[in-house]
């Protein structure tokens, strides 16, 4: 991570935001249907991969400690601009999502198809935010190593959403199939 004073900010961002995303977990309704242990183990162990690629210097092998990006404060606070604004709007999603929000593949007791917020526009807006926070973050540190973490958790992130999108297409129905169409996968429709 960047020895300017942006590391911290990003350092501490990310850690206000798992604080908050742990006490949020407590306010959801019991599981209805849950993912097989197998797939939520893998999810969570290509996730530490990647984050161990991020935030790890020691973790990074050969090219991978390369830069990418030059190593200044302005790129630095940039970095840390998007990270705060991507871990923002995953937390605005997630309170528009409440008490059906998991984090495993499941559908909630009582569950609903939220089409609120940033799900109005985009199907999986907390990804959505991660995502950009992670791009902050990359920008930020400005390794390869970065880069490569980006691309595992595009690819976990892109598998989870599929597996979501099974479940809802079971539970909801044509309704699921509308918001898909008025929607985006991580971005908003353009159309």
């Amino acid at each position: 991570m960047t020895d300017f004073a942006a590391g911290n900010i990003i350092r501490d961002a990310w850690i206000i935001w798992v604080v908050w995303w742990v006490v949020a977990a407590f306010s959801v309704n019991r599981m209805k249907q849950r993912e097989p242990v197998f797939d939520l183990v893998l999810r969570w162990g290509v996730m530490i991969l990647a984050f161990e690629l991020l935030f790890r210097s020691n973790a990074r092998p050969g090219f991978l400690n390369g830069r990418f990006a030059p190593h200044t404060a302005a790129v630095a606070d940039a970095g840390a601009t998007i990270t705060c604004l991507g871990l923002a709007f995953s937390i605005w999603a997630r309170q528009h999502i409440g008490r059906y929000w998991s984090s495993s593949v499941s559908i909630r007791a009582d569950h609903q198809l939220i089409r609120t917020g940033p799900y109005a526009r985009i199907r999986h807006p907390i990804y959505t935010g991660i995502l950009v926070a992670v791009a902050g973050t990359i920008l930020a540190d400005g390794h390869y190593a970065g880069l490569a973490a980006l691309a595992i958790v595009i690819a976990g992130l892109s598998w989870k959403a599929s597996r979501e999108e099974n479940l809802l297409r079971r539970e909801f129905g044509p309704a699921f199939e509308e918001h898909k169409r008025l929607t985006g996968f991580f971005l908003p429709r353009l159309s």
